[in-house]
């Protein structure tokens, strides 16, 4: 099973929606990831601090229900109490499309160039990074669900409930229920440049699930930005045996859903 990048740094021009250039004011603006649906995350940079220091606007179309800020303002927020992920301090819609403004936090993707051109370093710290997420967020105060169950229900708004259950058969018994990141692919964790863990982005699918729900796609992504042979190092790294089943089962479920 193989899967390439289903989002990236823009490659050309890009234009900036009229609310982030508002929200922008006399800040540099610029766009810094488009995603598979065609949301845009733009950075904002002042002269000095500039307004507020460096921020960071997420913005979706009108008509892109695949992207809910207002839910990943809610996640983000609520995972705030417990581990390092950005500080929500905006967010709204109009007839145009909907935006999240959230502060910077230090480090760097682990898809940026310092990254890909140490994978070794970086897949072993997307594995810490996970465990030390998935071991900081408490299961029993989560009000949110990324389970099995919930993910059919969404595939099954496009494939057909019974046809999402066909393609995926029985599910594995649960190995841990965490807190899920719900997006754990190599560009939403950051790093410092020693390799250590600075935070994690794009919470917006935040809940509780079986850790490998997490874990096979996170592995799985060091193929998409890497090249293989890297998946190993995340489960070394967070600790726990490759579970063949498990990332099957979890990797189709990403792709249906």
């Amino acid at each position: 099973m193989s899967r390439p990048p289903i989002a990236s740094v823009p490659a050309g021009p890009v234009d900036v929606p009229r609310v982030v250039a508002e929200l922008a004011g006399s800040d540099a603006v610029t766009p810094v990831w488009r995603n598979e649906v065609g949301g845009l995350t733009f950075r904002l940079d002042g002269p000095g601090d500039g307004a507020g220091g460096t921020r960071y606007v997420k913005w979706a179309a009108t008509g892109t229900p695949e992207i809910d800020l207002p839910r990943e303002a809610e996640r983000l927020t609520w995972a705030r109490q417990w581990t390092t992920v950005p500080r929500v301090l905006a967010y709204g819609s109009d007839a145009d499309g909907a935006w999240l403004v959230t502060a910077a936090l230090p480090g760097r993707s682990a898809v940026d160039p310092r990254w890909t051109a140490d994978p070794r370093t970086a897949a072993a710290a997307i594995g810490r990074g996970l465990r030390l997420l998935h071991d900081a967020l408490p299961v029993a105060r989560c009000p949110y669900d990324w389970g099995v169950e919930h993910r059919v229900r969404r595939a099954g708004e496009r494939l057909g409930r019974a046809e999402a259950r066909r393609r995926l058969g029985r599910p594995p018994a649960p190995d841990r229920l965490v807190v899920c990141h719900g997006d754990a692919c190599a560009p939403n964790t950051l790093l410092h440049d020693d390799g250590t863990v600075a935070g994690h982005v794009d919470l917006g699918s935040l809940g509780v699930a079986d850790r490998w729900a997490d874990l096979a796609v996170a592995a799985w992504s060091t193929e998409w930005n890497y090249g293989p042979g890297h998946d190993g190092e995340v489960y070394e790294a967070y600790g726990v045996a490759p579970d063949p089943e498990r990332i099957a089962y979890y990797r189709l479920l990403w792709d249906l859903t």
